[in-house]
């Protein structure tokens, strides 16, 4: 994922999304695959990082070329669907925040 990191250029926006998930939570792990894949393809897009802990934690950070960009992925229609169902079904709770990128800095180990 290194590659990822070194290839982001500031600026640029990233999506901030934090939830934890209910017990029950079928449909949800293809949801989020599908809505990776969709992301994946909108203008503007720029990559995507996600972790989700055992106790149901997850953090997802979208990468996003400007603020249309991020405007025009929110109000997808089957975007639009997927936030619903996670209201209703999948989330005990999240937030979101919207930043802009203005510094970035990387670390690697080097290659042994």
């Amino acid at each position: 994922m290194a590659s990822l990191f070194q290839s982001l250029k500031p600026p640029y926006y990233s999506v901030i999304f934090t939830s934890i998930l209910k017990q029950a939570h079928d449909g949800y792990t293809e949801m989020a695959q599908q809505m990776e894949k969709l992301a994946s393809q909108q203008p503007g897009y720029l990559g995507m990082d996600s972790v989700r802990n055992t106790e149901g934690m997850g953090i997802t950070v979208s990468y996003w070329k400007d603020e249309t960009s991020i405007i025009a992925w929110k109000n997808n229609l089957i975007h639009l669907e997927a936030q619903k169902l996670g209201r209703e079904k999948w989330y005990q709770q999240y937030s979101l925040h919207i930043t802009r990128v203005e510094r970035a800095y990387h670390s690697s180990e080097p290659n042994t």
